[in-house]
């Protein structure tokens, strides 16, 4: 377990590195490869309630994302995390302007504040996801996900799972620096269906 969790961290810090030596405009111009292959995922054009991260400085950008999904008619849910816990919630979005009323964590991600969460619609106690779109550190291609070590997804994921008869698609969001060989889990760890990210093609 302490092996396990020491692998983790080692691979964090190295991929959090690799990123770090990206430009802006590269990780732009690579969130916008990611967002055309989203664009025309057979599982994303007929899912129809979606949740998507709202994208840190070392993640793939998702404003062009959530665009779509309003401009689809697709019902948009966003994470609220709890900073003291692994418990996350999946917020309704109403429309993109919504994330500017939002207030800043102490990560600085946008998220609905505790008076502003009680009169949103929480995925799972509406019907649940189609489709969860996930940030992470780093992927590799067998659907493996390293994330910041918190655990929400994980967690959110179990949670889906008592709740929804078919538990939603998970597509990751990924620039291909995050890309990794192989990636250290155990029996906790949810594999992921699908990771999307600029190939050679």
């Amino acid at each position: 377990m302490a092996a396990l969790r020491a692998a983790k961290q080692a691979l964090r810090k190295d991929i959090k590195k690799r990123v770090a030596t990206m430009s802006d405009q590269e990780k732009l111009r690579q969130s916008r490869v990611v967002s055309q292959k989203l664009f025309k995922h057979p599982k994303y054009l007929s899912s129809q309630r979606v949740a998507v991260f709202l994208s840190m400085q070392d993640e793939v950008r998702t404003e062009d994302v959530l665009q779509d999904i309003f401009k689809r008619g697709k019902v948009c849910f966003i994470p609220r995390y709890f900073s003291n816990s692994t418990h996350m919630d999946m917020l309704r979005l109403k429309d993109p302007e919504d994330i500017q009323n939002l207030s800043l964590t102490s990560w600085n991600i946008r998220q609905p504040g505790d008076e502003d969460a009680q009169s949103r619609e929480e995925a799972l106690t509406t019907g649940g996801l189609d489709l969860i779109l996930m940030p992470g550190l780093a992927f590799d291609k067998n659907g493996n996900r390293l994330g910041r070590g918190k655990g929400f997804y994980d967690t959110y994921l179990e949670r889906c799972g008592k709740h929804q008869r078919e538990k939603p698609y998970t597509i990751a969001l990924a620039f291909k620096e995050q890309l990794c060989t192989d990636i250290p889990a155990d029996d906790r760890d949810f594999i992921i269906d699908e990771v999307l990210y600029e190939d050679e093609e």
